[in-house]
């Protein structure tokens, strides 16, 4: 391999290893949303009836 091939591997495998920690991340701040509004939504007394009845 010639210096110019090894550095674009390098490139690909930096950009690559970026992107799969950057999708973790977003992956992980989708879960953490997901738990809180759910933790609200169930403090906040909301049932799954939407005829207005009061909830016990």
């Amino acid at each position: 391999m010639t210096g110019l091939a090894m550095d674009s591997s390098d490139l690909v495998h930096h950009l690559l290893r970026d992107y799969a920690i950057k999708g973790l991340i977003v992956v992980a701040a989708v879960a953490v949303l997901a738990l809180g509004m759910t933790v609200i939504w169930r403090r906040a007394g909301r049932t799954g009836d939407r005829r207005g009845a009061p909830s016990e």
